[in-house]
Parts: C-alpha cells; structure tokens; sequence
C-alpha cells in the first residue's frame, strides 16, 4: 500500500507547477523536498499514519485541481488595489522583493555592505594594513 501511496505523491509532483520566479519559496520545490523527505525509502517506505498520509494527499490534490476555485467562484478577477494576476506575480518574484529590501536599507548601511569584506581574514588583513600603514 506505501508503493500506491508513493506513486500518487510523484504523479502529483510531477503535475504541480514550478515557479522560477520565486527561489527558494516556491511551493513545488517544497512539495517535492518534503516528499523526497517523507519517501526516503522510496516504494518501500514504512508509513507510521497511513490516514494522515492519505489526507495529506487528498488536500494537496484538491489544491494542485482548483477544487474550492471552480467550488467558490469570484465575480471579478482582481482584488481590492485593483492589480491583476500578472502584476502581483512580478511583484511578488524573490528579484522585486530582494530589490524592495535593497530599497529599504538606509544609506550607511549600503556603504557598510559595499565596502566591508567578505570573509573573517579578509576583515583581518584589512585591520592589520590599516594599523601599519604611517600616519602622516
């Protein structure tokens, strides 16, 4: 029964979409990390809650189907700022935020980052010319 219960979590994985837009918080790239985790063993994989693991799937499926989407439709297609599907998608791309975050350092600390070392013995060596260096 876990090589049934296994086969169904790949045929899933395999259909749920990539997107490249968000590194590292896409939900596919979870789902297949988190079955990969689960199903260590592959088809032969001991399954302590068999009930759990079937409801487990069974949400995610209705999730990767649009169930509650065609269950509960929405009279428009936009949202209260008025922004469509494509326009929160580029927004909420991991370039946009890490440019949002950028946007949000103040000036000091931008110049801290720009010009501090990269690693503990560069940010030695850097001390140590600074001391020997003459004064005039």
């Amino acid at each position: 029964m876990a090589a049934s219960r296994y086969r169904r979590f790949l045929r899933l994985c395999e259909e749920w979409p990539l997107d490249e837009t968000k590194r590292g918080r896409d939900l596919g790239a979870y789902l297949r990390q988190r079955v990969a985790q689960a199903f260590r063993e592959g088809e032969n994989t001991q399954i302590a809650e068999p009930e759990a693991c079937d409801q487990m799937y069974e949400s995610l499926a209705r999730l990767h189907s649009n169930y509650y989407k065609h269950k509960y439709p929405r009279p428009r297609d936009t949202s209260f700022s008025g922004l469509s599907l494509e326009e929160y998608k580029l927004i909420l791309s991991t370039d946009t935020l890490d440019e949002f975050k950028e946007m949000d350092k103040g000036v000091w600390k931008k110049l801290q980052e720009r010009f501090a070392p990269r690693n503990p013995e560069e940010k030695h060596k850097a001390w140590a010319r600074a001391l020997s260096r003459p004064r005039t």
